[in-house]
């Protein structure tokens, strides 16, 4: 699962602006001032939540048709695409220590050309997943 699209429900807030609600996920409520931005609040709270369900091995709940979602005066449905990795890209950015081994002589010729060894990983790893 990279990509994903789940209904959210805008709000209309009294005071301006928008509240935001998911009818999967109903731990999320977020909000934001214009809908630019009530729209990436959204995206961000969705990308936390199925980040965090992701990580504690839960299931995600199938998405619910936009079709089906409560239409209520001053509300209006709309869906939220999340990218997982792209969300992992830029908030999973904790860097982890590897220990590897490779033969002696690779070792001296990649030191002598002065090669990072952790981007020639990150970049071959980027490539095996298809990520590159």
């Amino acid at each position: 699962m990279n990509n994903c699209f789940y209904p959210a429900i805008f709000h209309n807030a009294e005071e301006g602006g928008f509240w935001i609600t998911f009818p999967d996920f109903p731990e999320i409520i977020t909000q934001g001032d214009t809908t630019e931005e009530a729209y990436k609040m959204a995206s961000d709270a969705l990308g936390l939540c199925i980040d965090e369900k992701l990580k504690c091995g839960e299931e995600l709940p199938a998405a619910s048709s936009i079709n089906d979602c409560v239409k209520e005066p001053g509300s209006f449905p709309c869906l939220i695409e999340f990218d997982l990795m792209q969300y992992r890209r830029t908030h999973n950015t904790k860097s982890v220590k590897k220990t590897l081994s490779i033969p002696e002589w690779l070792n001296e010729a990649a030191v002598a050309q002065n090669i990072n060894f952790s981007q020639v990983l990150q970049d071959a790893l980027l490539h095996k997943i298809g990520m590159l």
